[in-house]
């Protein structure tokens, strides 16, 4: 369908849905927004009138049925995505939804399974993946040679309780950047090491991991929800190259003996100053849309995440 407008409709009207998702879509020349769906009335209508989206619903399946979307964003809490996405894959619609890709590695399983039954293109908005600074990083240590260590780290101070009431844990829903972003850099696992802790809080905060990669590369995995404060990073190794990336800050890049041979901002990578745009977010929609213009299956779709989620369920299961 190259050059045609690629009709999308939307579900959910919350906090990342406005700051993110769709203002990036409004943005598009090649995408129409034909339906929102919220059962919220005044989030639902607050939400169209600021993308100009005329077909508001409270009933998704009605939405669907008259407005014989291409695509539809799903951008739901996790307990409550599945049913949705099943729907909509049984429709035969591209579906796009936000981390993590339900609350299971099964159910990402059994999404990427009707997905590619149905001849759906489906992703994943693992949105580290598509900073523009971080690709191009990737790019630099590539050309020196195979990437053969990676890490990624995520801290974050958390004093609330356990995400969606427990309805979801820590790493699977929020730490899975820091998973995905590993596989990201380093490709398919074949061993995994474990330590996962609790942290004195009624549910697990810190997990550390030892990946070896089907390729022969190690990662480590850094992520705790119990120390000062957010710092969220990722570094690659080659032979003769480095790269030092953090997302909000700087990207360093090492090149045979080098410190400091390369340095940039992921603003000046992305040539703008917006969270929105440097941090990925509108880079993955626009991958979707591309995808879909294209008839290809985007990077991170459902069968990509389920392994990811897979990975997931190795660092709690094979711990020292």
């Amino acid at each position: 369908m190259a050059g045609k407008k690629v009709r999308l409709a939307l579900i959910g009207a919350g906090g990342m849905a406005n700051r993110v998702h769709y203002p990036s879509l409004f943005e598009m020349d090649d995408v129409e927004l034909v339906g929102l769906c919220d059962i919220v009335e005044e989030k639902l209508n607050e939400t169209a009138d600021k993308f100009e989206i005329q077909n508001r619903y409270s009933d998704y399946r009605k939405m669907i049925e008259e407005q014989a979307p291409d695509g539809i964003y799903i951008l739901m809490p996790p307990h409550h995505l599945f049913d949705l996405v099943i729907h909509s894959l049984q429709q035969k619609l591209h579906v796009f939804i936000e981390k993590p890709p339900g609350i299971t590695m099964e159910q990402t399983r059994q999404m990427a399974n009707l997905a590619e039954a149905n001849g759906c293109l489906s992703m994943v908005g693992f949105n580290r993946r598509y900073l523009p600074a971080f690709r191009k990083a990737r790019d630099i240590v590539r050309e020196a040679g195979p990437i053969n260590q990676c890490v990624a780290t995520f801290y974050k101070w958390h004093t609330g309780g356990p995400y969606y009431n427990g309805a979801i844990d820590v790493l699977s829903c929020d730490a899975v950047h820091a998973v995905d972003s590993l596989r990201f850099m380093c490709g398919d696992v074949a061993k995994v090491s474990s330590i996962v802790r609790s942290l004195g809080c009624a549910f697990d905060t810190s997990f550390t991991a030892l990946i070896e990669f089907e390729n022969g590369a190690a990662g480590v995995l850094l992520a705790n929800w119990q120390t000062g404060g957010r710092e969220h990073t990722f570094e690659m190794h080659s032979a003769g190259a480095s790269a030092f990336v953090d997302g909000d800050g700087e990207v360093v890049i090492n090149l045979n003996g080098e410190r400091r041979a390369q340095v940039f901002t992921p603003q000046e990578v992305a040539g703008n100053d917006d969270n929105r745009v440097y941090y990925g977010f509108y880079h993955q929609s626009r991958h979707f849309v591309d995808c879909i213009q294209t008839d290809t299956q985007p990077e991170s779709n459902f069968r990509d995440a389920t392994k990811t989620m897979e990975l997931v369920d190795r660092i709690y299961h094979s711990t020292l």
